[in-house]
């Protein structure tokens, strides 16, 4: 499969009203040392992308985003989706068995997309229609994550592949469609509300895992069946934590994403094989000789290009904090521990195989305007997202870094905006366009700092003007202070990372300086405090 570059801009699903982006910037790996790709990042914003695709893209390229997640989902496309009753004669895995309607906002996106410059993420996302779904849901429904058909949603991912494959002409159309490279195939299965049941027998027995499963080889097989078997194609997505006290899962709770894993690869927590009852009970093979066939059946398993992770902070924590007492959970500072979790599941099937880890959506949630325990304020929330983007860089196996949201929902339900729903940009948005992190932030005189940061537009710059781009590192001696620049440093990178190493004459304030082509306009990060002592 291939391979991205190490940066993805700013991401955001669509299934809420905001974008889904995949921003990135280049850069050196680790401080001031010699240079390698950067994580690329993604953003998204659905609501907004689909209502405005032209308009929203103009503003994600000015933010310096290389690519946006596009969220499709099942239902949104297929024909009569509240009906218990499948379509007569339906044949589901034509894009021309849709509703044209439905293709509408999707292709305009695609089109517009390529025209800027800006790569595309499609994930293919339940809900599934209501007649696509399992029998024996409780009571209390319609329950669209239920059980969803693996053949008919094979059918779906084949329909979708199909119209974006580069040779697909829609009705009325006089050329085909852009081609689509990069996918991901469902959204936070360790989530009952997105995949039910999650487990039964008093939550001892997991069974989402067999569920997804089935999705990922139905998906995989239509990928390849399209055209699309050398494109990139992520598994995962999951959550980054879940309910370990009490009778949890169950069908609608969330559970933890390394036990889910385990699971959907058929091991125990000593990642052994599982076998006999065990392996019955959760669709593995019950034998070693079906064992042995277990990675030939489930080939999006061992042959996707990487593993996507929503790494989200506990609450409004910093992004290096561990949970404790939680070791299943894939959180930004727990990346390390899943990493180890993906090495030991390929290695229990004699694979070598060790996944990239592609960050695919993360955020801070504010107050104002949430008032809730996980929230923190815009401004910390800034400075978080700027050390988590750093972490993200050093780590050798991420290759994204993503934002979700653009534009918090009307309602500030999970806040994670980079602008206020009333269209005022937060804290966070300066933070994001142009990051700044100082690993250390004292010293003796005389004694330089790293400082780290990226000037995400610089590479649409350069495509336009043709000419390298540099950024201001300016210094102030106090938090009031007239700035004055101390270094200008070229941006080589292709994502617009750099590391460099900076002395500074006595304490103050740090900031990045940065203008667009044109002269317009000039932008700053957030300010940094230095000592010296």
């Amino acid at each position: 499969m291939a391979r991205l570059p190490f940066r993805t801009r700013l991401l955001t699903p669509l299934c809420v009203l905001s974008l889904l982006l995949v921003s990135a910037c280049g850069g050196a790996g680790g401080p001031a040392s010699g240079s390698r790709m950067g994580p690329e990042a993604i953003f998204a914003a659905p609501g907004l992308l689909l209502s405005d695709p032209a308009g929203t893209l103009d503003r994600l390229r000015h933010l310096g985003v290389d690519r946006v997640r596009l969220s499709i989902r099942w239902s949104t496309l297929a024909p009569a989706p509240d009906s218990r009753t499948r379509p007569s004669g339906l044949d589901a895995g034509s894009p021309a068995a849709y509703p044209a309607a439905g293709w509408s906002g999707y292709d305009a996106v695609v089109r517009d997309a390529v025209a800027r410059g800006i790569g595309l993420y499609l994930s293919l996302e339940g809900p599934a229609p209501l007649w696509a779904t399992g029998t024996g849901a409780p009571r209390g429904g319609p329950y669209p994550e239920w059980e969803p058909s693996p053949a008919e949603f094979g059918a779906f991912v084949l329909a979708v592949a199909t119209r974006y494959s580069g040779r697909y002409t829609p009705p009325g159309s006089t050329s085909p469609l852009p081609p689509v490279s990069f996918w991901s195939v469902w959204n936070e299965p360790n989530y009952g509300v997105n995949l039910a049941p999650q487990a039964i027998d008093d939550s001892t027995v997991e069974v989402a895992p067999r569920l997804y499963r089935s999705l990922l080889d139905a998906a995989f097989s239509a990928l390849q069946d399209t055209g699309h078997g050398h494109d990139t194609i992520l598994i995962g997505e999951l959550a980054p934590r879940g309910q370990t006290v009490g009778n949890f899962p169950g069908n609608f709770a969330g559970m933890v994403p390394l036990r889910f894993l385990r699971a959907l690869y058929c091991v125990d927590s000593s990642f052994k094989r599982l076998s006999g009852a065990a392996a019955a009970a959760r669709g593995c093979p019950a034998d070693s000789a079906a064992s042995a066939q277990f990675a030939p059946a489930h080939p999006a398993l061992f042959q996707a290009s990487g593993f996507a992770a929503h790494p989200y902070p506990q609450g409004g924590l910093p992004p290096n904090s561990v949970t404790p007492g939680e070791p299943d959970y894939a959180d930004l500072a727990a990346l390390p521990q899943l990493e180890r979790t993906l090495d030991r599941l390929q290695r229990a099937y004699g694979s070598s195989a060790r996944y990239p880890i592609y960050s695919t959506e993360f955020g801070y949630q504010t107050d104002p305007p949430e008032k809730i325990a996980r929230t923190t304020s815009p401004a910390t929330a800034a400075y978080y997202l700027n050390w988590a983007e750093y972490i993200s860089w050093r780590d050798q196996r991420v290759r994204s870094y993503d934002q979700y949201l653009l534009t918090d929902p009307p309602k500030g339900n999970f806040a994670s905006g980079l602008v206020f729903a009333d269209g005022v940009p937060k804290r966070t948005y300066d933070a994001y366009r142009m990051p700044l992190y100082l690993p250390v932030n004292s010293a003796p005189g005389g004694h330089p700092l790293e400082v780290w940061g990226c000037v995400r537009p610089a590479g649409y710059a350069r495509l336009e003007t043709g000419a390298t781009q540099h950024v201001e590192i300016q210094w102030s001696p106090g938090r009031t202070g007239r700035f004055r620049t101390v270094m200008t440093v070229p941006i080589t990178d292709p994502y617009g990372y750099f590391d460099v190493r900076v002395p500074f004459g006595s304490s103050g304030a740090v900031r990045l300086t940065w203008t667009y082509p044109h002269g317009r306009p000039t932008i700053h990060s957030r300010t940094a405090g230095v000592t010296v002592t």
